[in-house]
């Protein structure tokens, strides 16, 4: 079954620098720590998302859950690109059939608007896992908006 969770945050900086950030690798990790981190295909090395080349897998990017144990792999796949703005990934992983996560900032009284719209499919047909998947994809993205924010507010 196909769940779709969405989050927003307001950060109190400008778009130009919010935007660097989040398509950055290290920025990227930094909202993920500490509960995981995700490693760039040597494929895509020195690239950023913003950089890749659109609607074309750029290699194996292994998820590290506490940023040593690999549990996962995203066949990261930017599809569209509006830079400064939004990007949207549609990818597979060994546990997603579908994962596409969709990133928009919007300029804000007071700093950038970020929103997430995460789209996902589980490959295994247990019942309920969509549900509970939802809830810790949710819970996860309100962890890295808060991480996002403190970094902008320290």
């Amino acid at each position: 079954m196909t769940r779709t969770v969405r989050n927003h945050v307001t950060i109190p900086a400008d778009a130009a620098a919010v935007w660097g950030r989040v398509v950055d690798p290290e920025g990227i990790n930094d909202e993920m720590r500490p509960w995981m981190t995700m490693s760039m295909p040597i494929e895509a090395s020195g690239l950023t998302l913003e950089s890749v080349p659109l609607g074309r897998p750029v290699g194996r990017a292994w998820l590290r859950l506490f940023g040593l144990i690999p549990f996962d792999f995203d066949h990261v796949t930017i599809v569209e690109l509006e830079p400064g703005r939004r990007f949207l990934e549609r990818s597979t992983m060994l546990s997603m059939r579908l994962w596409e996560h969709e990133r928009t900032l919007t300029p804000v009284a007071g700093g950038t608007q970020v929103s997430d719209r995460v789209t996902f499919r589980p490959r295994l047909p247990v019942p309920g896992l969509a549900a509970v998947l939802a809830s810790v994809v949710d819970a996860f993205f309100k962890h890295r908006h808060r991480r996002l924010k403190k970094y902008f507010t320290e």
